[in-house]
């Protein structure tokens, strides 16, 4: 009998752990190129705003994390730096700045989804045709699936 529950338990935990890493590995396998630094700093070239991601919010640690500049404008958002690398992420436009899930959940009908973020490494999310960036203060990374928060950098 303690030879099937050892058997059971030892598979679980193999279970689990790719369970765990296929969340982990497969938006690193899927992801599409990421744009080149020159693609990046073109993008960036017309932005009104800039700000920083950091690795040292109250909601962010060792897997939700960003870091990099941020460069905001009418017609695109792109970051030149690195996002931890996690499932259905979306940047956000938010009234105020927040650094962690709470936060970020009590403004977050206040706040203005912009689009997908695809790559970890350097990204350029077209701002939506009718969306004024200059009414907001803050660029969010968020992860929809798991609701949880990656990092935010302060522009205005």
């Amino acid at each position: 009998m303690k030879k099937i529950l050892w058997l059971a338990a030892s598979h679980l935990a193999v279970l689990l752990t790719g369970f765990v890493l296929g969340i982990y590995l497969l938006p690193i396998l899927t992801a599409p190129a990421a744009p080149s630094a020159a693609q990046v700093q073109a993008a960036a070239g017309p932005a009104s705003f800039k700000g920083n991601f950091r690795r040292d919010l109250a909601g962010s640690d060792l897997l939700h994390w960003g870091e990099g500049e941020v460069s905001v404008g009418q017609h695109s958002i792109a970051l030149m730096g690195k996002v931890s690398p996690g499932p259905d992420y979306k940047l956000y436009l938010v009234p105020e700045f927040v650094e962690n899930e709470a936060q970020f959940l009590q403004l977050k009908s206040r706040s203005q989804r912009v689009g997908d973020i695809k790559t970890f490494e350097n990204f350029i999310v077209p701002v939506p045709e009718g969306v004024d960036v200059a009414q907001y203060t803050t660029v969010l990374v968020w992860c929809e699936t798991f609701s949880e928060f990656i990092s935010a950098a302060k522009y205005r």
